[in-house]
């Protein structure tokens, strides 16, 4: 059963939202299991089973959940390394992730690459780039090609603080601004690009403001609250499709953890962490779903959570049942 909140922070429900019961529990149950699935690989690195590094979202589920949850079918989403919850929304399975993150031979990559970075066309998503902000132009690209075909579906991407000032950040809002294109672009706001406090490189309170500079619209979102944000991108897509152009959505929200699993964040100030700690997503949804009686008991949210950790124990044991690929497949599509 989950600890005792002392924290005064709720989630509040937008104007006119509109989510069935299943989709409520739904919501908890992909933001469980980002954090759950996250917890399981921290204990598989201190174990030597990672090969290579781990970058937590702890703290941010709520943006990738609510974020791709609001896509419809044909939409293309593009996460990069934090955005966990958005695969698995996407239908990513916790095998595949600790496969991949494990190096196996069964993972999606066949043990080539590591972490999320893999890709699949057929389930609309773009895999992960390692250059911070490339993943906006490509997506433009995509998203003009939606356009041009007279496609109503949109792209979705991510950005962080510090990615915003990179010049791909700035070429890909370009083009997609001038071309009034379908695309989403989502700020994960975290307030620390690895240890630069966002106020050290950007001299604006929000972020949100630069999405004038390319004539796109730009929205401020909580980021800890998933119902918040599942509404800001369901009427950002709603904007894209009738021609209003790209919409840039800052959400508002912190990472409880360093830049990866070696990082200790000890540049982060405790107070800071502490006070954003009381505003984790999980714990203040679970508590909209008890106090709404959106469930019937909190038993009900516990039984989510038990179904959870057995399916990471089963992904556990398929994936480091696994074996490491052969070297002969070593140089098979590999592209240089």
């Amino acid at each position: 059963m989950a600890k005792p909140s002392t924290s005064d922070y709720t989630v509040a429900v937008p104007e006119g939202l509109e989510l069935d019961r299943t989709g409520r529990l739904e919501l908890y149950y992909f933001m469980a299991l980002n954090r759950k699935l996250e917890e399981r690989l921290g204990l598989l690195y201190r174990q030597n089973k990672v090969v290579g590094g781990l970058y937590s979202s702890l703290g941010q589920e709520a943006c990738s959940v609510g974020t791709a949850y609001a896509l419809g079918h044909g939409d293309f989403l593009a996460p990069m390394i934090r955005n966990l919850g958005s695969l698995l929304v996407r239908g990513v399975r916790p095998t595949d992730v600790m496969a991949q993150y494990c190096a196996r031979a069964i993972g999606p990559t066949r043990g080539k690459d590591l972490n999320v970075h893999f890709g699949w066309v057929e389930r609309g998503l773009i895999a992960p780039i390692s250059v911070v902000g490339a993943l906006i132009p490509v997506m433009a690209g995509i998203a003009l090609e939606m356009k041009m075909h007279g496609k109503k579906n949109i792209v979705l991407t991510y950005i962080g603080d510090g990615g915003m000032s990179t010049t791909d950040f700035h070429e890909g809002m370009n083009f997609a601004g001038v071309h009034k294109l379908p695309m989403i672009l989502v700020v994960e706001n975290n307030l620390w690009a690895y240890s630069t406090h966002v106020s050290k490189q950007a001299n604006v309170k929000d972020l949100a403001v630069r999405a004038e500079g390319y004539g796109c619209y730009g929205e401020i979102v909580d980021g800890n609250n998933v119902l918040a944000v599942l509404d800001a991108t369901r009427r950002a897509r709603a904007r894209c499709l009738s021609g209003g152009g790209p919409v840039m959505l800052e959400a508002k929200t912190f990472r409880r953890k360093g830049h990866a699993e070696h990082d200790d964040a000890g540049y982060v100030p405790a107070a800071e962490r502490a006070e954003w700690e009381k505003k984790d997503p999980i714990d203040a949804y679970r508590r909209f779903l008890i106090d709404r009686r959106i469930v019937d008991s909190p038993d009900e949210i516990d039984e989510i959570d038990a179904k959870i950790v057995a399916i990471l124990e089963a992904a556990a044991d398929e994936a480091l049942s696994a074996p490491f690929p052969d070297p002969s497949i070593a140089t098979e599509n590999v592209y240089g």
